[in-house]
């Protein structure tokens, strides 16, 4: 069925819960996984605060140590399944470009990603990553939503993705 699987995790929890998921589908059809974070690189002119409070060489350590530990906590969840699992790190301003791009250059046949369920004009203002992949990706995409986010938007936590044993 599927034989690599591309999951990128921002570190949130709800992308820790895709990244588990994504790891047991990866188990139960004997596929290996490539696990992403992406970060932005570093701006002269920025209005995020951690690039207006370092310097670019710190601005680059502190990214590249927040990198590490978020790909870290992802390698854990497949190591404690057991499925092979390599880590990337991308500076990309747009991370659904760095996701697009790590899927074809890696020759992954799907894409495991968290989506926020952002409604209404907060996802029309905040945009989302999932639309931009969904939307531009040659590669299949599977759309991970937590049973708890679903619940909260007053859907049935039916229509979350089923527990993989």
């Amino acid at each position: 069925m599927y034989n690599h699987i591309l999951i990128p995790t921002d570190g949130s929890a709800l992308c820790s819960e895709a990244v588990t998921y994504g790891v047991r589908l990866a188990k139960a059809v004997g596929a290996k996984v490539s696990l992403l974070t992406a970060t932005e690189p570093f701006h002269l002119f920025s209005l995020d605060v951690g690039q207006l409070e370092d310097t670019p060489d710190e601005y680059r350590r502190h990214t590249g140590e927040r990198a590490a530990r978020i790909l870290a906590s992802a390698a854990a969840i497949a190591a404690g399944e057991r499925v092979v699992a390599d880590t990337i790190h991308v500076k990309e301003d747009h991370p659904y470009r760095a996701i697009i791009a790590a899927a074809e250059n890696k020759g992954c046949d799907l894409i495991v990603m968290a989506s926020h369920g952002r409604r209404g004009i907060s996802a029309l203002v905040l945009g989302s990553e999932t639309t931009k992949v969904l939307t531009h990706s040659s590669v299949p995409v599977l759309v991970y939503r937590s049973p708890t986010t679903t619940a909260r938007h007053g859907r049935a936590t039916a229509a979350a993705a089923p527990e993989l044993v």
